[in-house]
């Protein structure tokens, strides 16, 4: 055993966990967005329309895209970095190429992005 290589290993596995609490923040702010966007268009139409106001079907759709991306975010960095902790325990340890979350994320954010445009142009030609 080596003690610069366990030295090495132990500020890998402390990079792995802010990385994993980075994921956390971000999955949480989606996720709380998307609740968030619901729950505030709901109480100005409560307040526009009366006490059986909720928001219209577009803007659920768009807080539940919010949502869903913040929970499989989530579980994908989980994966992820249960991954990487077996893989420095080991002797061995070889670097390897891995898929981004964070691109994988910021594709779906787009997407929604792009969702939320087309939504409301059409909201306003109608």
């Amino acid at each position: 055993m080596n003690l610069t290589n366990e030295l090495a290993k132990e500020r890998n596995r402390a990079a792995e966990e802010r990385t994993l609490m980075a994921w956390i923040r971000t999955c949480l702010a989606l996720i709380s967005f998307g609740f968030g966007l619901d729950k505030i268009v709901g109480a100005i139409n409560r307040t526009r329309l009366g006490a059986g106001g909720h928001a219209d079907l577009n803007v659920r759709l768009v807080a539940m895209a919010f949502i869903l991306t913040g929970i499989v975010a989530m579980a994908a960095a989980t994966r992820q970095h249960r991954r990487n902790l077996a893989r420095l325990i080991r002797d061995d340890f070889t670097y390897a190429r891995q898929t981004s979350i964070a691109t994988g994320t910021a594709l779906a954010l787009m997407a929604i992005g792009i969702t939320s445009l087309l939504m409301l142009i059409w909201g306003a030609l109608n």
